[in-house]
C-alpha cells in the first residue's frame, strides 16, 4: 500500500538550504520536502556570499525564498557599510526579510561592538524596506532587548530558534513578536522550551528547522533538512494539545502571513 502523502501545511521558516552540506543532493531535499508536505522554505542569508547564494537559490525554485542579512558570528572581516550589499541583494522579489541578525556572545565577547553596530544597521534596514526582522541571540538576552528598546523595531520580528527562556519569552509576548521552535523542542532535555511554547499565543509561533543543524527526535545527529519540520510541528501540536493538522494550518497562515509569501 502506497504511503498517503501529509497534507502541504508546513512553511519551513527557516533553513539553511544553501549550505555546503546539500550541494550533492539540494534539488532531491527541495523535491522530497515538497512531497512531504512543504509549501515554502524561507532560507536566510548569514553573510553577505551565503545571502547571495540564498537569493539565487530563490530565483531557481518557486517554492523557495530568501532573507538577506550578515549572521552575528560572521561580522569579522566586514564592516557595517557592507549592509548596503545586502540592501541590494534585498530588491530581489523573493527575498522576504533581513536576517539573520542579532547578537552571540557564546564564544566570547571580542566583537559585542560590531555586532551590535551591525544588529542595528539591519533594524534600520528592514525597516526602511519595510520587511521582516529575523533575529539570532545567544547568552545575549540583556544586550538585545536593550538594542530592541532603544532603536524603532520594523513591524514584524522574529526570534528564531527559541529556546526555554521565560523572561525573553515575557518580553516578545508584550512586544508581539512572533518565536520560531526548531527541532530542539522535542529533545528530552528541553522541557523549558515546551513550556514557553505551551504558555505563548499560538497565533505568535512558527516553525522551522534551522537545517542542516538541530535535526529533531528521532534524527538527532544526523543532517536536517525543510521536511522534518513536521516533527516540530507535532510536538507544537502536542504541547498546545491540538490536532498536528489543526495546528499545522495555523503556523501555516502566520508564516504566509508574516513573510508575506
Amino acid at each position: 500500500m502506497q504511503k498517503a502523502r501529509p497534507d502541504p501545511i508546513y512553511i519551513d521558516t527557516h533553513c539553511h538550504i544553501n549550505f555546503p552540506d546539500f550541494d550533492s543532493d539540494r534539488e532531491e531535499v527541495i523535491k522530497e520536502s515538497l512531497k512531504e508536505g512543504i509549501v515554502a522554505i524561507v532560507n536566510p542569508g548569514s553573510s553577505i556570499e551565503k545571502s547571495k547564494s540564498a537569493v539565487l537559490l530563490s530565483e531557481s525554485y518557486p517554492s523557495v525564498y530568501a532573507a538577506v542579512g550578515i549572521h552575528p558570528l560572521d561580522v569579522k572581516g566586514v564592516s557595517v557599510s557592507d549592509v548596503s550589499e545586502i540592501e541590494k541583494l534585498a530588491k530581489s522579489k523573493k527575498v522576504v526579510g533581513i536576517g539573520e541578525t542579532g547578537l552571540d556572545f557564546y564564544y566570547g565577547r571580542e566583537t559585542e561592538k560590531k555586532q551590535k553596530d551591525f544588529f542595528i544597521a539591519h533594524i534600520e534596514l528592514a525597516g526602511k524596506l519595510n520587511l521582516p526582522l529575523i533575529l539570532h541571540q545567544r547568552d545575549s538576552r540583556d544586550e538585545v532587548i536593550d538594542i530592541c528598546e532603544q532603536n524603532k523595531l520594523p513591524s514584524k520580528v522574529v526570534f528564531h530558534c527559541f529556546g526555554g527562556d521565560s523572561v525573553l519569552a515575557d518580553y516578545c509576548r508584550k512586544r508581539g513578536f512572533f518565536i520560531s521552535f526548531t527541532g530542539t523542542i522535542t529533545f528530552k532535555n528541553a522541557a523549558d522550551t515546551r513550556e514557553v511554547c505551551k504558555n505563548y499565543p499560538l497565533d505568535r509561533i512558527m516553525a522551522e528547522t534551522d537545517a542542516p543543524f538541530l535535526a529533531p527526535v528521532p534524527f538527532r545527529s544526523k543532517r536536517n533538512d525543510p521536511s522534518k519540520v513536521r516533527y516540530v510541528v507535532e510536538m507544537i501540536a502536542g504541547v498546545k494539545e491540538m490536532e498536528t493538522n489543526d495546528c499545522g494550518r495555523v503556523l501555516l497562515q502566520n508564516s504566509k502571513e508574516f513573510f508575506q509569501i
